[in-house]
């Protein structure tokens, strides 16, 4: 298994290692581990892995937490290299994984298993174009212009046109 089947199974299946919407803080904690920002706010919680990002809201008025949304945040890994950003069961499960995902690279993982996905226009901006998965969940954002203010100062190392931004899945 390869980061990309990683991202593909994120973006058809809606889940990382087998757990996604609904699921409870300490379930994520299971899967990925305790090593995790949490920035609690507002009656939510956002814990941060790095790589993934995962929301949680009382499922009910006083409710346990649960899962009401992540993010597989592949641009992070552009410019933070670290080991940390990467939690070591993914690292384990999956090998290494690349600062750099290019969408054509994702669609054909996405074609093979079956799924389609179509541009989502209410999500689309100049900069980021934004796919929907059939029959998923999920929400692949892609960068459309790497110089969005006109700098004309483009970073060569940095995010290139057709590079998978994130997979978000809601």
């Amino acid at each position: 298994m390869s980061a990309l089947d990683f991202y593909a199974h994120v973006a058809v299946c809606g889940e990382v290692l087998g757990v996604g919407l609904g699921a409870a803080p300490e379930t994520w904690e299971a899967a990925l581990g305790a090593t995790c920002l949490d920035v609690p706010g507002g009656g939510l919680l956002r814990r941060d892995y790095g790589l993934v990002e995962i929301n949680f809201a009382p499922d009910q008025p006083g409710g346990q937490m649960s899962c009401f949304g992540f993010g597989v945040k592949i641009q992070r890994l552009l410019y933070d290299q670290s080991p940390s950003t990467v939690p070591s069961p993914l690292s384990r499960a999956y090998g290494e994984f690349a600062p750099r995902v290019p969408f054509k690279e994702l669609q054909t993982a996405i074609l093979a298993l079956g799924h389609t996905f179509e541009l989502d226009k209410h999500n689309t901006s100049s900069d980021m174009d934004c796919f929907r998965v059939s029959a998923s969940a999920a929400r692949i954002h892609v960068v459309a212009d790497p110089d969005p203010y006109g700098s004309d100062d483009p970073d060569p190392d940095g995010h290139q046109r057709g590079d998978v931004w994130s997979v978000d899945v809601w």
